[in-house]
């Protein structure tokens, strides 16, 4: 069971629940809690219980959300879950789950919510008389392909959504479950309405294992990009996020591995710390790294101004300074020796139809 009360606002595992596979090592409440929340077991036969994924539903109003970011090269997304189960530790998007009154450490990767009937309220939005066309982002919150996709099934389903209207989409994951859907992106792909980012941190696996402990490992998304490739999808290598003093060496490698799988483009994102994020990466990294962690904040600080993370339009995703120059001119030299840099094919919206819909009347011409 569980207390509320006024203390500091935190929520503290029982001694006895285990944590395994999981990126937060604590669970932290949102900031807009007023209250912590304390566990403790009721049932002595309980002891040992493993921290497991629940996984609730809900029904979204509005499925399409629009972005006015001069940052971002879409203005439009959409995002079938609300936490993710890979439970990287880096990720932009806990703070979200402080929303729903969640925590944005374990919470965020074992409290999920999924929204079946988002491909019904997608299609409601595209047939809009006001809806205008436009590249939609699948991904661009929590990754589409996360574990659950594969009982749930949301991120198909609007894909095929998608299919049926003639709609382009750019999907971003890790998730390997993206190839059960090659048959429809290729056919997207084929009409210029479809590409692929898959997003590789590092080459190394026991590091890729402790940032990202239930994603597929780093081999596995070179195989992924394989096969896109092989689909003809367009597929671009997100080295994403670049972590100073961990990361930044493997940049070269990692481009060089992309582009034998069969990528076509590249791009890169540094490491952002926004909100509740900066405080778990921290503690994650004094836990994980002892003997790097000072370095890490300390070149990260330098990028920002002295501070962990700027939300600067334009400087938020690259920072600023001496080493965020070099890792970016590192980059861009290795891609263009690679022919990673060149810009992919804009995506088709001169084919977008909206199809007829049960009781509608066909026309004459």
């Amino acid at each position: 069971m569980f207390h509320f009360g006024a203390m500091k606002p935190e929520q503290t595992l029982p001694n006895d629940l285990r944590v395994r596979a999981r990126g937060a090592l604590s669970n932290a409440a949102g900031r807009f809690e007023a209250y912590g929340v304390a566990y403790e077991a009721e049932d002595p036969r309980e002891a040992a219980r493993l921290l497991r994924t629940q996984v609730t539903t809900e029904r979204p109003r509005r499925v399409i959300t629009y972005n006015r970011s001069p940052d971002l090269p879409f203005d439009r997304s959409i995002n079938p879950y609300r936490g993710c189960e890979h439970g990287c530790i880096y990720c932009f998007a806990r703070p979200s789950h402080a929303y729903l009154g969640l925590s944005p450490g374990l919470d965020f990767e074992t409290r999920l919510i999924a929204r079946p009937e988002a491909p019904a309220r997608l299609e409601a939005e595209l047939r809009a008389r006001s809806y205008k066309i436009a590249p939609m982002a699948i991904g661009t919150n929590t990754d589409p392909y996360q574990p659950i996709e594969a009982e749930f099934g949301i991120t198909r389903a609007c894909l095929e959504v998608l299919q049926r209207f003639n709609h382009p989409v750019a999907v971003i994951t890790k998730g390997a479950l993206i190839e059960r859907d090659l048959d429809i992106l290729g056919d997207m792909a084929a009409r210029g309405l479809a590409r692929v980012g898959i997003s590789i941190t590092t080459l190394d696996e026991v590091l890729a294992r402790r940032l990202e402990p239930r994603a597929p490992t780093p081999a596995r998304r070179l195989e992924m990009i394989r096969r896109l490739a092989a689909a003809g999808i367009p597929v671009r290598l997100m080295v994403s996020p670049v972590i100073p003093g961990l990361t930044d060496p493997e940049i070269e490698a990692i481009l060089a591995v992309g582009r034998e799988a069969g990528a076509g483009a590249a791009s890169w994102i540094m490491l952002r710390l926004p909100r509740e994020v900066s405080p778990l990466f921290q503690e994650w990294l004094a836990a994980q790294y002892p003997d790097r962690a000072r370095k890490v904040m300390n070149r990260l600080r330098e990028m920002h101004g002295g501070q962990e993370y700027s939300a600067e339009w334009h400087r938020r995703m690259r920072g600023e300074g001496v080493h965020a120059r070099m890792i970016a001119r590192r980059f861009d030299l290795a891609a263009r020796r690679l022919g990673l840099d060149q810009a992919q094919a804009v995506l088709r919206t001169d084919l977008f139809e909206v199809p007829l819909a049960r009781g509608d009347q066909l026309s004459l011409f």
